[in-house]
């Protein structure tokens, strides 16, 4: 499996990056090509381990020695077959995913991992641009017909799995353009939307139905779809934010991280806003709470639209660079990690708790906070307030990026009267809700996730939904974690 000693010969290398003050000034992507030459050396690193604890790592189970392999010795077709047959999306998770395949590499344990993501990302390009995706259409159909709410990775997963299986599939999004939080919330700059588009086509073309701008228990109600669709699959994410209730919470330049980001999507669309209702960054000081990926897009978002100065506060203490005896190999760690969007220009600060704001005239003008301590009492981890560490700094908008608490409870949810687990989630069991033929996966039934874990739900939740419709199902299935 690719070169016996490339691992002790070759060190792990990823692409250069645009020059911060470039990629600043629009909203392409970053990273530049890497040569192929290099490419397949990287595979060569791949260790033929005993046992690829990647494949632990990876929701998908993606066959990922294989296709290493099959990129160093330049088989590229061989290796988008082998990528294909257990990841619907690559191109998606090659550029947004955090990798955990990585983390749980064998090489991780004392070496640097194989570049797993970089080498995914570039099979499926390269099988883009030699023209190898094409349609794939049922070659008969079932004559069931099912409907997917939501168009995010889970539902574009489920919808292309049962659209291949023969059913005849309607996608429902509320928004103008599919994709979820593909389209609407990860910056252009980590996906480019194009990319999401160009799939979308080819689902189109193998027979997918989409419906936009229809708000599923609203604009159409659980009655009709139950009479209309043989099965239902819920996959809307999980898009309720968590609040910040504290004094001052009400004054203008609060926003939640998916109040703005949509907007600069919709500006790099050419679409025009309401100016009543415009968010940016320009000209002001901005503090963003929360220190995740979304925090993160916030952080690239607002250096690009012209932010005098960004604050990143975190709630929790200042994670390790590297693993503790808490954080074992293969498990995924809780380090310090450094983004793209960081390396363009931020403030940050860990174990901050945010007691108030105040403001002038109905607007933010300040954050004031207080330094944490973090103590462990038994096993568990408690914060305490450090006497003495009262701060205020000034701020003209404030982002909050503080996570997310399931899926919005009206709508569909409220008219099926579906059972929700103590998470607030849709409760299932293998897929199926309390209601027979509803189903949910995605963000929808587990809670906020990654994208990996999120086409996973969506390809299993097919598999379900064929299951129940024809006693029986072919669609492949990955090995759950």
């Amino acid at each position: 499996m690719g070169k016996i000693t490339g691992f002790m010969e070759i060190k792990r290398e990823i692409p250069s990056r645009r020059p911060v003050g470039e990629r600043l000034k629009d909203w392409r992507e970053f990273d530049l090509k890497m040569p192929e030459d290099k490419l397949r050396a990287q595979g060569a690193r791949c260790m033929d381990c005993g046992i690829p604890f990647c494949h632990k790592g990876c929701p998908l189970g993606n066959i990922i020695p294989d296709w290493n392999d099959l990129i160093y010795r330049g088989r590229w077709r061989e290796a988008i077959d082998r990528l294909h047959a257990t990841n619907n999306f690559p191109e998606f998770t090659g550029r947004i995913c955090p990798a955990p395949c990585e983390e749980a590499c064998v090489l991780n344990i004392n070496n640097d991992p194989v570049t797993i993501k970089l080498i995914e990302k570039n099979i499926i390009d390269h099988a883009w641009a030699e023209k190898w995706i094409e349609p794939l259409p049922a070659v008969r159909k079932s004559g069931k017909r099912v409907a997917v709410v939501g168009s995010g990775p889970a539902g574009l997963a489920c919808a292309q799995q049962l659209t291949r299986a023969g059913h005849s599939v309607t996608l429902y999004e509320r928004s103008d353009r599919v994709g979820g939080l593909l389209t609407y919330g990860i910056p252009d700059f980590k996906l480019e939307k194009w990319i999401v588009n160009r799939r979308v086509e080819q689902m189109k073309a193998e027979g997918l139905e989409i419906v936009t701008n229809c708000r599923v228990g609203i604009d159409i109600h659980a009655d009709e779809m139950r009479s209309k669709y043989d099965a239902i699959t819920l996959t809307m994410g999980a898009t309720k934010p968590r609040d910040l209730p504290i004094p001052g919470r009400e004054l203008n330049g609060i926003h939640f991280a998916m109040d703005f980001l949509p907007q600069q999507n919709k500006r790099n669309f050419g679409d025009a806003l309401e100016p009543a209702s415009e968010i940016t960054a320009n000209g002001k000081r901005v503090v963003i709470l929360g220190g995740g990926d979304t925090g993160s897009d916030c952080l690239g978002t607002s250096n690009r639209q012209g932010a005098i100065v960004v604050h990143q506060f975190e709630l929790l203490p200042m994670p390790p660079e590297k693993r503790t005896d808490e954080m074992p190999w293969p498990d995924w760690p809780m380090i310090m990690r450094t983004s793209s969007s960081h390396e363009e220009g931020v403030q940050r600060d860990w174990s901050v708790n945010t007691s108030r704001f105040s403001g002038e005239n109905g607007a933010v003008k300040k954050l004031h906070g207080v330094r944490l301590n973090w103590k462990s009492d038994n096993g568990r981890m408690v914060m305490e307030q450090i006497r003495g560490t009262d701060f205020e700094i000034e701020c003209d908008l404030v982002l909050l990026a503080l996570g997310f608490l399931g899926p919005e409870p009206d709508g569909i949810i409220s008219e099926l009267g579906l059972k929700l687990d103590p998470r607030s989630n849709v409760q299932c069991e293998n897929y199926m809700s309390s209601v027979p033929g509803v189903f949910a996966a995605g963000d929808t039934r587990r809670g906020q996730s990654l994208v990996v874990w999120a086409i996973w739900e969506g390809r299993e939740a097919a598999r379900a939904v064929d299951a129940y419709l024809m006693g029986e199902t072919f669609l492949p299935s990955s090995p759950e974690l």
